[in-house]
């Protein structure tokens, strides 16, 4: 049996669910026929993680996947160091704790980091060309994530080099969403970067609606963003990630010790343009950046 631990909702991932099937029947297992998998979803509450993490380890899993960022792997680590984990994270898993080094973890935990939280300056340099007339950009942070601190250290660095101003807020649940944009309004800022995050995930279409009516030119982590209707995305393909937790998880089924399983990293990054929000936004991408993107959606 797995256990798997989420601090998204079933929701936003159901096609990173199927992924996820689809690296575990690389090694031979099929949800249903020859393993089980017991669920839990933090639907973006990441007090409730610890407790589903010790339901889950209370049950006679083999391994324990946690994905939706740092603090499904945090809640993991907290229930179980004798029970295999495998995560996803957007952090640097050895300054976490959670291995002692790439090569070799060294204890019960592997997985993959897939950089979202590190990858905010570049997507805040997109956002900047794709908007160079915005000299004031906001940053939609959430408070309850570990990585949030960092993510803002590392825009205000990027901001500095572009000369631009930017405005921090933060939202940690849906009326602070509201009021964050009611405020980006108030303020006339010119646009805005929402910082990666498993709780934004699960709001990830009241974000996408909210910048469409307050006619705000946004940036996201996720290609699923700029698919619902958002401006632009930068970042890894999850699909890909759910998958490779797939794959290590039937690896530790078959008899992998994590402890020996390398940290994977991606080498693949999505710049994703939808020119159909930009022409309703009033934006001409400059076709040096429609060049770059990866995929432009009509």
């Amino acid at each position: 049996m797995i256990g798997f631990l989420s601090s998204r909702s079933p929701a936003d991932s159901e096609h990173a669910l199927k992924s996820f099937r689809e690296g575990l029947r690389e090694s031979g297992y099929v949800e249903g026929e020859n393993v089980a998998i017991e669920y839990r979803w933090g639907e973006g509450r990441y007090d409730r993680l610890p407790a589903m993490a010790a339901e889950l380890v209370g049950h006679p899993i083999a391994v324990l996947v946690a994905v939706g960022g740092e603090p499904a792997a945090v809640a993991a680590r907290g229930a179980t160091a004798r029970i295999p984990i495998v995560f996803a994270v957007g952090s640097d898993p050895v300054q976490l704790g959670f291995a002692a080094s790439y090569n070799r973890p060294g204890g019960n935990m592997t997985g993959i980091n897939i950089l979202s939280s590190t990858l905010e300056p570049k997507r805040f340099g997109l956002l900047h060309e794709l908007v160079p007339q915005a000299r004031s950009v906001a940053l939609l942070l959430d408070p309850n994530f570990s990585a949030s601190a960092g993510q803002l250290v590392d825009v205000e660095g990027a901001a500095r080099t572009l000369g631009l101003q930017v405005r921090a807020l933060r939202a940690g649940n849906d009326g602070e969403i509201d009021l964050a944009f009611e405020t980006l309004a108030a303020e006339r800022v010119g646009a805005l970067a929402v910082a990666a995050g498993p709780f934004f995930d699960t709001r990830r279409e009241k974000l996408v609606d909210l910048a469409a009516r307050y006619n705000l030119p946004t940036a996201y982590h996720f290609r699923e963003y700029a698919l619902a209707g958002g401006l632009m995305s930068y970042g890894v393909d999850p699909l890909h990630v759910y998958q490779q937790v797939g794959v290590y998880a039937g690896r530790v089924l078959k008899g992998a010790k994590p402890a020996e399983l390398p940290l994977l990293q991606p080498t693949k990054f999505e710049f994703v343009i939808n020119l159909k929000t930009a022409k309703t936004l009033g934006l001409d991408v400059p076709p040096r950046l429609s060049a770059r993107a990866d995929e432009v959606i009509e």
